[in-house]
């Protein structure tokens, strides 16, 4: 029978040794991810620099909650605004297994305005120049569990909207789950549906 070579058998025991070791590792966890939500030394919210990364839920054109005025009308060819709507993936995730938002959900409101007339473009209208960034928290150690920022075009950091504005009580009282206008995101309105989670008395 021919013997094997030294080398081959060193070889060879040195690769045994390097399997064993590897079997005997634990495996490596991915790396967690940074929270979504972070606030500054005085309380502001810091802008989430890669919010276009998380989850998109929808986008609005030329949307706005209130009525106009007994016998007024919109003026002719005013511009149109675009409302892009993201959230952090792990709370998506949440929502998607129990039809609610778990604490330390962070919603971004993205405005930009419209053209209908540029490059190519012969009709319809595509989004444009941007016009602001507001957010909507969900943070149980916040003196308001749900609060509202304004980062205005550029800002990075915003106090919490003072809880007289407007939204606090629009989102209270028109909001299909919880204070989210999951009404306007129709995949999560189904998952709402489905696990029971609609606000008790919230009409379509």
């Amino acid at each position: 029978m021919r013997r094997v070579p030294t080398w081959i058998r060193g070889l060879l025991v040195l690769g045994v040794a390097a399997w064993v070791t590897t079997l005997a590792m634990p495996a490596q966890q991915p790396a967690e991810a940074s929270p979504a939500i972070r606030y500054a030394a005085n309380g502001e919210l810091i802008k989430p620099a890669d919010f276009r990364e998380w989850v998109f839920l929808s986008s609005g054109l030329g949307m706005t909650y209130n009525p106009p005025p007994s016998g007024a009308s919109a003026p002719a060819g005013r511009p149109l605004s675009f409302t892009n709507v993201y959230v952090n993936p792990s709370s998506y995730r949440a929502f998607m297994q129990t039809g609610a938002w778990p604490d330390q959900t962070i919603f971004i409101l993205e405005v930009r305005s419209s053209a209908s007339e540029g490059s190519i473009n012969q009709g319809g209208h595509y989004q444009a120049d941007l016009r602001a960034i507001e957010a909507e928290v969900k943070d149980a150690s916040r003196p308001l569990a749900w609060s509202y920022y304004d980062f205005g075009r550029s800002g990075d950091r915003a106090a919490p909207l003072p809880e007289r504005a407007p939204c606090y009580e629009c989102h209270s009282t028109k909001a299909a789950v919880e204070q989210s206008f999951v009404q306007f995101y129709p995949t999560l309105m189904d998952v709402a549906r489905k696990m029971g989670t609609v606000n008790a008395g919230y009409n379509d």
